[in-house]
Order: C-alpha cells, then structure tokens, then sequence
C-alpha cells in the first residue's frame, strides 16, 4: 500500500496510540518524526500487519527514523483523567521527547489538545493513510504488547499473551473467575451485565 510522505513542507511527525479500547494494561502512544526518503513496502497500519511483519518493521523504523519516542500512560492515571485524555496525554509526552521539535504534528484519530503551540491535524484512519502515524502505530502496538507479555508472566490466567488485555470472552471469563488484579482499569466495565462463559 502506498502512503503519503508529506502532508505539508514541514518537519512532520506522526502520532498514534494503542490499547486504548483494553480492559487492562497502559494506553501506549508513539511518536515519530521520519526522512522524507523512508520507504518499506510492508509499513501500513498496524493493524492491518501480522505480529510478525509488526516486529520485522519496528527495528527498521527504530533505525531509520530522525527520532522516534514512546510513552504508557498506566491505570491509575487512565481512570484520574479518563481514556480519551490519557491517550492524548501519552501522545503529547512521546512528542515532547523528540528531537528536534516537530513543526507540524499529524494525529491518528479525531481528537487532539493543542501541544506547545505546534500545529496539528487529525486525520482519521491516517494509520493507513500517512507513513509517519503507520511508523507510530507499529512502535505503539509492539512496545504495548511486550508489556503485556511481561505482567502475562505475573498473571497467566488472563491470557494476556493472546488477548493483550482486549475485552474477550476468555478475558471476561478470567475476570469473573480470578477477580480484578492492579493491571485491570477499575473505571471500565469489566464485565457486562449479563455475563454467560460458554466456551
């Protein structure tokens, strides 16, 4: 798939988060300011990637880029200032990291707090449509997944290693089962109300 490279001519970066719709674990958000020469054949939106060519391409991008950073925001800030401020706020902290200073920042998704006075534009989908927010959605998805994979070894019967904190059945079902752990975000629904675990 062929994405754009520059929206406008200006040191561009691109922005985008993970987990946000996850019953536990941090919102992960990555930004990355890419060479206006990058090209990979295989960068799209991350989720359109297998976790396989997700991990071939974060070491590349982690290379190649200009600068790249990546921030949790963890539960206890997550049910502070709710999800959609902590996925902006996880945004916001990996841009400030890097160098140099973006002067435009392109932002997966249609919401977005005005940061430092940078101007912004939110595209939605723009995962799939720009290579700099394709770049931060890999590094937002796989740093997200290795913590995952990390607390899994802590509690394995979330199957956290599969599910990555998703509201799935078997999620659900561990849930109802082992109870909440300090991973779990307190503030969402864990359950629904009227739970059966067929499965």
């Amino acid at each position: 798939m062929l994405l754009l490279k520059k929206h406008l001519n200006l040191l561009e970066c691109g922005t985008d988060e993970a987990g946000r719709g996850c019953l536990s674990g941090p919102v992960t958000a990555a930004a990355v300011l890419l060479p206006d020469d990058f090209y990979h054949p295989d960068l799209n939106d991350s989720k359109k990637l297998t976790e396989r060519k997700r991990e071939m391409l974060r070491p590349i991008i982690e290379k190649e880029a200009i600068s790249f950073a990546v921030t949790h925001v963890f539960m206890d800030e997550i049910e502070k200032i709710n999800i959609l401020q902590a996925s902006i706020t996880a945004m916001q902290r990996s841009i400030l990291k890097l160098t140099p200073k973006p002067e435009f920042i392109l932002v997966d998704g249609n919401k977005f707090n005005e940061l430092s006075s940078i101007p912004h534009e939110c595209i939605v989908k723009g995962d799939g449509k720009y290579v700099n927010i394709a770049a931060a959605s890999i590094l937002a998805k796989t740093y997200r997944d290795e913590y995952m994979l990390k607390i899994h070894s802590e509690f394995p019967e979330y199957g956290w290693n599969k599910n990555k904190g998703y509201p799935t059945k078997a999620h659900r079902k561990a849930i109802f089962e082992y109870g909440a752990t300090k991973y779990h975000r307190m503030g969402f629904k864990l359950l629904p109300d009227t739970h059966t675990f067929e499965l």
